[in-house]
């Protein structure tokens, strides 16, 4: 059938339209083709070229700078120092034995770090940088860049390493840095590939390791081109990682240094809050040790002292040690009872020395007693007898309950390590943990802070707080990230009746001021920075009743490890309480005598914002005020101070 003009031309249209289409296809494949051919003939000649010579390009992985700390004025706490090292890659290396071999010509090397560079070569991926040696010095460093052409697979390399500028004060808040461990990675689901560089460090102990997702920062890389021989010939590109973020902590530095120094040699601690905002000012625990040793790799005879030493220097005792809190927890003991009704503000107990249960003595502190006492006297004078009457009315459980009220057997979340919970303990408790009943005499050993009850330092220092303001504040450690405030709580009253409440504070007021005041020595005489305060002195060993018939041995005579603990919680001032302070001296013997006067200075540095004048002391203890200050070193950055003594 023959096909009209019309159908014909049609069909013309639609095959030039077509043909149209596929030459611009074919156009468009001829073009790319040019382009591509101009661009590695041309624009990459070079790298083509040295890549054909044997040449590679390889990817490097950047570290990122670590984020820095600083406490709540600006001081630096955690930084990063300039480090020279040595890097070596199997792969790229050939034969590694005569390669180290030269660089022991380079670098001082021992047989033994030799013998265990090989393995871990061994041991690692082929194209895994190993680190050869660390903290080079320029000279070092230099002779290896020189020499380069004959150690293949060698990498002199520059970077940062973690340092701590103020050596001990923080050691324990903040921990340390170290190398990633095998160890390190087992815990870790999907590892960041910038964990694999050699002699990268991430956070072990401490805010260091809680806060190591932010601290950490993230990976930058870089493309070089190696030679055969294993040799960077030249970088291609970089693009730089991300620092990471930089904490600001609610720690102040010059108040830090003065209470580790106060503290010295003891195997001590102490905290102060800000009652009002719940920042943690001071967390220190005593002895300190040097976080730059860790960093830079420390010996085994140093690290076996500090692991030997029996005033335990690696430990932090003021989130991990728990203590049985003596006197300190009366507070506790009296406000359940006012608070369950079995005692009022006017209630009295008579001490004879001791009560009497079920055929048991248990002793008062003073022998000879303190005779009739209400509330208020029974913390000033802490008379044993007025909490033994009152724990057999109130209970435990009512005990347990009003003491996490308080922040006691309850662990407060800050990025430290091993944060204690204490033991505030009720009948379940006992059932739960011995499989046996609770008895009379357990509460009258927890009424007075011994027995099953233990508290950490930071845990008294909140239950004083709280006390100082009738509101359930939490302490916070971390103030700022990135210059982006955090959030301050708005911390709810905590149901106390304020008329019981008083009564607490009260005696805790006479404690310090009152004419029988168990610390009353260690009183200030400024109104504006009159404290209130409670002491405490926990027994570590059983006293006999044949060694108390002849007399009690005094803790002087007694080994250290069989000493008493002293402990001593106060804030200030009373009439508008802004700091609270704890502190607890393992095995120091009385908390009026030994922990009182520590507590009583700190509180007294931070009220001041350095070191108060003399004349904030009683008349007769400045002489050895004086005496005490000039054996200090205090490296306390100038701040302006927050306030003075009235002249």
């Amino acid at each position: 059938m023959r096909k009209s003009v019309r159908d014909v031309q049609e069909s013309a249209r639609l095959v030039g339209r077509r043909g149209l289409m596929l030459g611009a296809i074919q156009a468009a494949v001829v073009a790319t083709l040019g382009w591509r051919l101009k661009t590695m003939q041309l624009d990459r000649s070079d790298e083509f070229r040295l890549l054909s010579d044997g040449n590679s390009i390889k990817l490097r992985l950047l570290p990122p700078a670590r984020g820095l700390i600083h406490d709540r004025n600006g001081v630096l706490l955690a930084g990063n120092e300039q480090n020279y090292r040595v890097t070596i890659t199997r792969e790229e290396a050939g034969d590694v034995s005569t390669v180290v071999a030269r660089l022991r010509h380079l670098i001082p090397m021992t047989d033994s770090s030799v013998a265990a560079l090989l393995a871990e070569i061994d041991r690692r991926s082929a194209i895994t940088p190993v680190s050869v040696a660390d903290r080079l010095t320029w000279q070092q460093f230099t002779s290896i860049a020189v020499n380069a052409p004959a150690l293949p697979g060698v990498t002199p390399e520059s970077g940062l390493s973690r340092s701590y500028p103020r050596a001990g004060d923080f050691a324990h808040v903040l921990g340390y840095v170290g190398p990633v461990s095998d160890y390190d990675l087992s815990k870790i689901e999907d590892p960041d590939p910038v964990l694999m560089l050699p002699e990268f460090q991430l956070g072990k102990v401490g805010a260091e390791a809680k806060l190591e997702s932010i601290l950490r920062g993230k990976a930058g890389s870089r493309r070089v081109e190696v030679n055969s021989a294993g040799r960077e010939m030249r970088e291609l590109d970089r693009q730089e990682g991300e620092q990471g973020a930089t904490v600001q902590m609610t720690l102040d530095a010059g108040l830090q240094n003065f209470a580790r120094q106060r503290l010295g040699e003891e195997s001590a601690a102490a905290v102060v809050l800000d009652v009002q905002t719940g920042d943690v000012l001071t967390i220190s625990s005593s002895p300190v040790f040097d976080p730059n040793l860790f960093v830079r790799g420390i010996g085994s005879a140093e690290y076996r002292a500090l692991m030997d030493h029996d005033h335990r220097p690696l430990a932090d005792k003021t989130v991990q040690g728990v203590y049985p809190p003596g006197s300190t927890f009366k507070m506790v003991t009296l406000l359940a009872g006012l608070d369950a009704g079995v005692i009022n503000g006017g209630s009295r107990f008579h001490c004879p020395g001791y009560t009497q249960v079920a055929g048991r003595r248990f002793h008062c502190w003073r022998r000879g007693g303190h005779g009739s006492v209400d509330p208020v006297q029974s913390l000033e004078q802490s008379c044993d007898v007025f909490y033994y009457e009152l724990a057999q009315k109130v209970g435990i459980d009512r005990m347990a309950a009003m003491a996490r009220r308080l922040g006691l057997g309850v662990r407060h979340d800050l990025p430290m390590s091993a944060v204690a919970e204490g033991i505030a303990p009720d009948r379940a408790w006992k059932r739960a943990r011995y499989d046996a009943d609770w008895q009379v005499g357990d509460s009258l050993n927890a009424a007075i802070g011994q027995g099953f009850v233990l508290a950490s330092p930071l845990q008294l220092a909140v239950m004083t707080a709280r006390l100082a303001t009738g509101r359930a504040i939490e302490p916070r450690l971390v103030r700022a990230i990135d210059g982006i405030a955090r959030p301050l709580e708005d911390y709810p009253e905590l149901g106390l009746n304020p008329a019981h409440l008083k009564i607490a504070q009260t005696g805790m007021d006479a404690v310090m001021n009152g004419s029988r005041g168990t610390a009353a020595r260690a009183r200030t005489v400024v109104p504006e920075w009159r404290m209130a305060g409670k002491t405490g002195t926990s027994q570590v060993r059983n006293i006999t009743a044949a060694e108390r018939a002849r007399g009690v041995i005094s803790n002087e005579q007694l080994p250290w490890a069989r000493r008493d603990h002293a402990l001593f919680v106060c804030y200030a001032p009373v009439e508008a309480p802004r700091y609270a302070v704890s502190v607890v001296v393992e095995h120091g013997g009385g908390g009026s005598a030994v922990a009182a006067p520590i507590a009583r200075d700190i509180l007294l540095f931070a009220l001041a914002g350095g070191l108060p004048p003399l004349d904030a002391y009683p008349p007769g203890q400045r002489d050895a005020v004086e005496e005490m200050r000039a054996k200090l070193q205090l490296d306390t950055p100038q701040l302006p101070r927050t306030a003075r003594v009235r002249a």
